[in-house]
C-alpha cells in the first residue's frame, strides 16, 4: 500500500507541475475543469445523491457554474477584479461557516445535513477553487504562485504530521478527525510560516512586505486546515472513509484536494487585497 501510495503521489505531483508550468492558461482551465468534474462526482456521493442521472446532472450543473464564472476572466488572465473579489469573498465566508460547523459537530449537523444542503456545499467548496487557480495563473509569476501555494499547504501537512506524532496530546477536533492534535496544528502553522519567510526572502522581498505576506500565508494555512476537517466531517456524516477510489493508495480526488479547495480562494483573495 505504501509503495502504491508513493507511486501515485509521484505521478500526481509530476502531472500537476507539468500542467501548471507548460500549459497555456486556456489549457490549464480545461484540465482543472476535468478535475472539478471528478471532484463533484465524488461529492455527489458524499451529499447522498443516488443514481447516475442525478449525480451526472449535479456535475453538469457544477460545470455550468464554471461557465458562469468565465465573465470574470479575460484573454491573458486579466480579471474583472471587483466581481472576482466578491466571489472569492463569498468563498472565504463559506469556509468560515464551515469552520463553525466543524467546531460544533455533531450538534449542528442538522443545519447542513440534508442532501441538497450538502450538494450546495460541494459547489461552494470546489468551484471557487477553479476560479482562484485561473486567476493566480494569470498573474505575473502566476505558475510559481500556484506552486508556492501547493508547497505551502504541503509543508503545513508535513509539519502537522511530524509534530502531531511527536508531541500530540490534545485533540483538535475529536468528533471530526480524532487523529489531529493542537500540537500538530501549531507545528504545521509554524512550518508553513517558516517556509513562507524563506520564499519571501529568496524571491519576493522586493515585491510585497513581509507583514502582508505573513498574513496571507497564515490565513491560507488556517483555511487549508478547515478544508481538510470539513471534508472529514462530511465523510464522517456520510459514514465513509474515503471520498472515492480513483487514486490508488490515496482514496479519491477530494481526499487530495480538500485542503487546497479552501486554501486557493483565500490565498487568491489575499494577494488581490495585497495588490500583487
Amino acid at each position: 500500500m505504501l509503495k502504491q501510495r508513493i507511486q501515485t503521489g509521484v505521478v500526481l505531483a509530476a502531472a500537476a507541475l507539468a500542467a501548471v508550468l507548460l500549459l497555456p492558461l486556456g489549457g490549464l482551465a480545461v484540465v482543472l475543469a476535468v478535475v472539478v468534474a471528478a471532484a463533484l462526482w465524488e461529492w455527489s456521493d458524499l451529499a447522498g445523491l443516488t443514481g447516475v442521472p442525478v449525480r451526472a446532472g449535479y456535475c453538469l450543473l457544477g460545470l455550468a457554474g464554471l461557465l458562469a464564472l468565465l465573465p470574470l476572466t479575460a484573454v491573458g488572465g486579466s480579471v474583472a477584479q471587483p466581481s472576482l473579489q466578491i466571489v472569492l469573498g463569498v468563498a472565504a465566508v463559506a469556509w468560515l461557516l464551515a469552520a463553525a460547523a466543524v467546531l460544533t459537530y455533531p450538534a449542528t449537523a442538522g443545519s447542513w445535513g440534508s442532501r441538497w444542503s450538502r450538494a450546495v456545499m460541494g459547489w461552494l467548496a470546489v468551484l471557487p477553487t477553479w476560479l482562484a487557480l485561473i486567476y493566480l495563473r494569470g498573474l505575473e509569476q502566476g505558475a510559481w504562485l500556484i506552486i508556492f501555494l501547493v508547497a505551502l499547504v504541503a509543508s503545513a501537512d508535513i509539519g502537522a504530521y511530524g509534530f502531531g506524532r511527536a508531541f500530540g496530546r490534545h485533540k483538535l477536533a475529536p468528533q471530526v478527525s480524532p487523529g489531529k492534535s493542537w500540537e500538530g496544528f501549531i507545528g504545521g502553522m509554524g512550518c508553513g510560516l517558516l517556509f513562507t519567510l524563506l520564499v519571501w526572502w529568496l524571491a519576493w522581498s522586493t515585491r510585497v512586505g513581509i507583514g502582508a505576506m505573513a498574513v496571507v500565508a497564515a490565513t491560507t494555512l488556517l483555511a487549508s486546515v478547515v478544508g481538510d476537517l470539513t471534508e472529514s466531517m462530511v465523510k464522517r456524516y456520510r459514514g465513509v472513509k474515503d471520498s472515492g477510489t480513483l487514486l490508488p493508495g490515496h482514496g479519491g480526488v477530494l481526499d487530495r484536494l480538500d485542503s487546497l479547495c479552501a486554501a486557493a480562494p483565500v490565498f487568491a483573495l489575499g494577494l488581490l487585497l495585497a495588490a500583487w
